[in-house]
């Protein structure tokens, strides 16, 4: 695995809520960086690319789905999910992206619903796709597992939890531009076949599922919206750190002592750092990649990078 950078990018659809922490090989030693406004993602990959030394992969994480459920796929008349990128926003699926206002405005080229509250139900959205359930809207990295519940589906924009209006800036901003010259994980193969000099590989992440992995407890209860609770799970970050005395985290020490600041952005670069130590133990090979030979995870769905199959 020739991997010379890894950028884990906290997203939003709040340009000011976007964070980046990146991690740079030098020789046997990984340099991390201390967290960072991910900035303009036009030449976003061009800027990452430029801090290597080699011509290693180049390896970014983003916490927005890549992928589409299998039972909404399927209905597309497309190969797959790379293919149904390429048809997003041309021709039939010339809306695709723009969020449906009304009930009657949903549609297979136009899933996404509702624009803002009032008067909606999520029955509305099962119906206009043709499925019994929000589990038929569900991929299988987003439902339940020992440690969390159901994620929201992908289509639903209504909530504090719901990821599908991060899901449209991801893919439209970062995806789709540059979908020619991405690998996407785990759709184009496995991450050791990926990741050949000079590749640019991105993969879907989940901060919240990394916590766990890296021993942040869940009682007593803390929250990451607060900096008390980041200082407090910014104990084990560091003692992460210290056990692994080859990846040089010195930039990040006072900060995850601060507990990432006062500032509402504390989540962010909280999560930005996360997200970026879990990838680094994928990687490294401490933890498998986790993505199932499930031809609905590989030719649909995608994975959660890290995530136990």
């Amino acid at each position: 695995m020739s991997v010379a950078i890894i950028a884990h990018c906290d997203w939003s659809i709040d340009r000011k809520k976007r964070w980046m922490c990146v991690a740079v090989r030098r020789g046997t030693k990984w340099i991390l960086s201390a967290p960072e406004p991910v900035g303009e993602t036009k030449d976003l990959i061009a800027r990452l690319r430029s801090r290597a030394d080699t011509d290693g992969a180049l390896l970014m994480g983003f916490d927005f789905p890549i992928g589409l459920p299998a039972a909404y796929g399927k209905s597309l008349g497309l190969a797959d999910f790379r293919s149904a990128l390429e048809a997003f926003g041309v021709g039939r699926f010339a809306r695709w992206f723009d969020v449906a206002e009304h009930r009657h405005d949903i549609a297979i080229d136009r899933p996404f619903y509702p624009m803002r509250p009032g008067g909606t139900q999520r029955r509305y959205l099962f119906d206009a796709l043709g499925v019994e359930s929000g589990r038929d809207l569900l991929r299988r990295c987003e439902r339940a597992t020992a440690d969390r519940g159901d994620a929201c589906m992908l289509f639903w924009t209504l909530g504090g939890n719901q990821v599908g209006k991060a899901s449209i800036t991801g893919w439209r901003e970062i995806i789709v531009p540059n979908l020619q010259d991405l690998a996407l994980w785990p759709f184009d193969g496995k991450l050791r076949e990926l990741t050949r000099p000079g590749a640019a590989v991105v993969a879907e992440t989940y901060p919240g599922d990394v916590y766990g992995q890296l021993g942040i407890p869940r009682r007593p209860v803390w929250s990451k919206r607060l900096q008390a609770g980041r200082r407090r799970a910014g104990d084990h970050l560091l003692r992460w750190l210290f056990s692994h005395p080859h990846i040089d985290g010195a930039a990040l020490e006072a900060m995850i002592t601060d507990g990432f600041g006062i500032d509402k952005a504390g989540e962010d670069r909280f999560d930005a750092v996360v997200g970026l130590l879990g990838m680094l133990d994928v990687v490294e090979g401490r933890r498998a990649e986790g993505s199932p030979d499930d031809d609905d995870v590989t030719i649909w769905e995608g994975w959660i990078f890290g995530q136990g199959a």
